[in-house]
């Protein structure tokens, strides 16, 4: 009998729901190979399910062709307000800190919501048992397991969890399980400085832990050092926190973040650990893991916990397959972000990937590299060229690239639209779509999100309102890219060629995406104006069509390569544009195409070197028709392109402007360029070696970073302590033109969280006040003050170790720091002189020929998602105010306003 048959009672019961009509032919394909796996399902998993009257266990997917939407559980819907409290002092809705009651029954009731953006998976935080307080912090977020096997009681039961994986499998999406394999909770600590052989003395316990004083699941209840039997398990590294993120032995063996470290060496803690996960796999139904804190074990562990052949607790793999999963998949964690041009984080993911020998490893790794080049190039205004080198360099590294999720923010990092536009966020999604790799779209993002972990429901939300609006234009903006990405394999399934870049600033992005015969273009430009990409060659024959498949302002125009197998694009400001190649050309078109090709190109004089120049010079050329419409284009920008008229022998000359042209590496390039005629020369190419003039110098004393009020302390956690990150002790101010560069000089630069940037526990907040310029604003954004000395800002720089971010003052307010703008300031980072180097173009500050008379004001605090809080007395990783009432402005150190001469 034909499987569509034996469903045919299933199939009929949709369509009497609605649920059949859309897709129905796949639809019925996933349902008969459900019906085919199960022939290949242990026994033991048919009857549960059977008994249970559940869709549990289900055939794995190509994982290639998921989009994931990630969800934390305590932040994004309450199902069961009833378990929100459990007594312990945990819940506080409203403070961050504390649980805000989300469940796994709120998950399931909007999971029409997470489907209609396009998503064909969930991805939530670990629902195991967790440590609820540890003194300071909650552990709402689900990283603090106090037992692997059982769920929290603030999410729910076993039986919601099953009732999760049941909706989700019969809406025909997958269940991503995050889980944790290097630490428990934050139960105890070793003193700092701790040598081997002290541990006993040295362990501490946290008093404040909630709901236990230690995990509650054996063996990992063994970890009080102080007890013979519990030491000689050795279920725990007794270490103290990592303080050198490039040591590996600390990286593996050193408690990260105060997380009490798990063994991973140990057999018995391998086992448990399997025995753990193969639980979940079995009990509810997981399709998938993503593995926190992957860096901080070894990568032959995941060797161990996928293929272990012990008959007591086998590997993953072997458990997932006894349940009808071929292709379970587990995608590591690895915090990794390499600098423009680099790739040695990106090879140090790989390695989680693929062993030394070639073996497999873990299926896939979150794509950190690429989530960096993307935000420095969308968010902040970056080169294109960071990108387009990222995407060539991945496709090198990465011989399972497709199988990396993908995204463009997270939990743990800001959200994107903290220092980032709206159209910026739309370009990063639209990379993401167009991109080798598994989308992963974090919760929040689609309703515009500037915090990383606020909630989505009105009970934990200061304005009272949830925040589950379809219409929300970001919402039905990423579900129409779900669907491009859905439509066209060749965005899920093709490999990536950059055709053109921008390696001076803000422009075009050029690449191709080609499955077999199949190819796409896809074009942004990151700009403020205009773009020209000339002479893009496309590696198709003349003649060939390319067809518009999707725009950001919509579809954009079809075109066809000209006789020299090359085209030229105009790409407006801000835009994200995709084509896609339709049948090979005809011999006509090809013919048509021959025919319109120009009989010659214009010339410049010098074309054949690069020169380099120091100020603005002239151009002459020939050969150029003498007619109107001739536009002289520097760095492709047509929005200063000259309007060039050609005399009647074809002679013509122009004049390149190079104020804003500050580095002196960077190669720049000009050609004539004709639109009606699409011709355009031979690249004019030069280099440009500005005079940094030195404007000020301001020396700062040591020791004043103690607030306005000279009486706040910093937090209590060691990784402060004297290391003063927040005093300033010097600035200099350079000019060229106008462009500006901030040397900025601080008591101590530390790394001891390994900051993507190069320096950590400050952030830097400077405002810039421009002469001439109307308006502007007082009011210092989110730090609770207003600038001294009647200073207004224009351009406010914010700058951390993970965050860099520019924005103008239109729209600034306590509660809104402004319109985000690019580019964003260059930065340099010299750990020996703890010095942080910004520099701004001038096109960042208007471009201005002159500077003088500008104010700058600075100022020090620390970020984490937001300006750090502050209290009466400093917490662990808060600030004090030494008893004060702990209302006043945030900052620790100032320097200004300093007027540029």
């Amino acid at each position: 009998m034909a499987c569509e048959e034996r469903l045919g009672g299933d199939a009929q019961d949709e369509a009497r729901r609605g649920r059949w009509q859309p897709g129905a032919p796949q639809r019925l394909a996933w349902l008969c190979g459900l019906w085919l796996v199960a022939l290949l399902v242990a026994p033991w998993a048919l009857a549960a399910d059977a008994a249970r009257g559940l869709r549990l266990h289900v055939p794995s997917p190509d994982w290639r062709d998921q989009i994931i939407y990630f969800a934390m559980t305590d932040r994004f819907a309450d199902g069961d307000p009833s378990n929100n409290d459990q007594g312990a002092g945990e819940y506080r809705p409203g403070s961050s800190a504390y649980f805000q009651g989300g469940d796994l029954m709120g998950l399931r009731q909007r999971l029409g919501y997470v489907q209609g953006l396009g998503a064909t998976a969930l991805w939530i935080t670990p629902p195991v048992l967790n440590q609820w307080w540890d003194g300071n912090y909650g552990g709402y977020h689900g990283y603090w397991t106090q037992d692997f096997t059982k769920v929290d009681p603030h999410l729910g039961s076993l039986q919601d969890y099953r009732l999760l994986s049941d909706a989700l499998h019969r809406r025909g999406m997958y269940l991503v399980q995050d889980i944790v394999v290097n630490h428990t909770g934050n139960y105890f600590y070793i003193k700092p400085g701790a040598q081997a052989g002290q541990e006993a003395q040295s362990w501490v316990p946290h008093p404040g832990s909630r709901p236990t004083s230690a995990p509650t699941q054996k063996p990992f209840d063994m970890n009080d050092v102080r007890q013979p039997a519990h030491r000689a398990a050795g279920i725990y590294h007794w270490t103290t926190d990592i303080t050198n993120y490039q040591d590996p032995h600390q990286l593996l063996n050193f408690q990260m973040g105060g997380l009490d470290d798990l063994n991973t060496a140990n057999p018995v803690v391998r086992r448990a650990l399997r025995q753990s996960y193969a639980h979940w796999i079995k009990e509810v139904g997981v399709d998938a893991y993503r593995v926190d804190t992957a860096f901080y074990v070894p990568p032959d562990y995941f060797a161990d916990l996928l293929h272990a052949k012990d008959p007591k607790a086998p590997g993953l793999m072997q458990v997932a397959r006894q349940t009808g999963r071929r292709d379970f998949f587990l995608f590591g964690e690895g915090f990794a972000i390499d600098k423009p041009y680099q790739d040695s984080e990106a090879k140090r993911i790989e390695r989680y990937m693929t062993g030394p020998k070639g073996e497999a490893l873990l299926p896939g790794m979150l794509n950190f590299p690429l989530y960096g080049s993307g935000s420095e190039v969308f968010g902040r205004g970056a080169p294109t060229a960071v990108l387009g080198d990222r995407i060539t360099r991945m496709v090198k590294v990465h011989p399972r690239l497709h199988w990396m999720p993908s995204f463009v923010d997270n939990h743990d990092v800001d959200r994107a639209l903290a220092g980032s536009s709206v159209r910026g966020l739309e370009q990063h999604l639209l990379a993401l779509m167009s991109l080798p790799g598994i989308p992963v779209l974090y919760y929040g993002t689609e309703q515009g999100f500037t915090q990383p972990r606020a909630p989505m429901f009105a009970a934990a939300r200061p304005d009272g309102q949830d925040q589950f609006n379809t219409a929300h234009p970001l919402y039905q903006r990423i579900a129409g890219l779900t669907a491009l990405r859905k439509a066209h394999s060749v965005l899920r399934r093709g490999v990536p060629t950059v055709l053109a870049q921008h390696a001076q600033g803000p422009g075009a992005l050029v690449y191709k995406m080609v499955n077999g015969t199949d190819m796409a273009l896809v074009a942004f430009n990151t700009a403020p104006h205009p773009v020209l990409v000339d002479r893009l060659a496309l590696g198709l024959p003349a003649g060939q069509r390319l067809e518009a498949l999707y725009g950001l302002d919509g579809p954009p125009a079809p075109f066809t390569v000209n006789a020299q197998g090359e085209a030229h694009l105009s790409l407006p400001p801000h835009s994200g544009l995709v084509w896609r190649v339709v049948p090979v050309a005809s011999s006509a078109e090809q013919a048509a195409a021959q025919a319109g090709a120009p009989s010659a190109v214009p010339q410049i004089a010098g074309q054949d070197t690069v020169r380099t120049v120091s100020g603005p010079f002239d151009v002459q050329g020939q050969g150029a028709t003498p007619e109107p419409g001739w536009l002289w284009v520097v760095d492709g920008d047509l929005s200063q392109a000259q309007a060039v008229s050609p005399q009647a022998d074809g002679r013509w000359q122009a004049r390149v402007d190079t104020a804003a042209m500050i580095d002196p590496a960077l190669e720049h390039r000009a050609v004539l360029w004709h639109p009606g005629r699409q011709q355009v020369s031979d690249a004019l190419r030069f280099k440009v070696t500005l005079p940094w003039q030195a404007a000020l110098r301001v020396d700062d004393p040591k020791g004043d970073d103690r607030g306005p009020t000279g009486r706040y302390v910093y937090p209590t956690d060691t990784s402060w302590g004297p290391h003063a990150q927040a005093d300033i002790r010097q600035v200099r101010a350079e000019v060229a033109g106008g462009a500006l560069r901030l040397s900025i000089q601080m008591n101590e630069i530390t790394r001891s969280w390994s900051p993507a940037l190069g320096f950590d526990h400050v952030m830097l907040t400077a405002f810039i006040e421009l002469p001439g310029e109307p308006g502007g604003a007082t009011v210092m954004p989110l730090q609770r003050g207003t600038l001294p000395e009647g200073m207004r800002w224009h351009r406010r720089l914010r700058v951390g170790g993970w965050s860099n971010a520019l924005f103008a003052d239109e729209g600034a307010s306590a509660t809104s720091e402004g319109r985000a703008i690019t580019p964003a300031a260059a930065l340099q980072v010299d750990a020996t002189t703890h010095t942080i180097q910004l520099t701004l173009p001038a096109s960042a500050l208007g471009r201005r020929s002159t500077l003088k008379g500008a104010r700058v004001w600075i100022n020090t605090w620390d970020w984490d998602g937001g300006y750090r809080a502050l209290f009466s007395a400093p917490r662990s990783h808060s600030f004090g105010d030494g008893g004060g009432d702990a209302q006043g402005p945030l900052w620790m150190d100032q320097v200004g306003p300093l007027t540029l001469p």
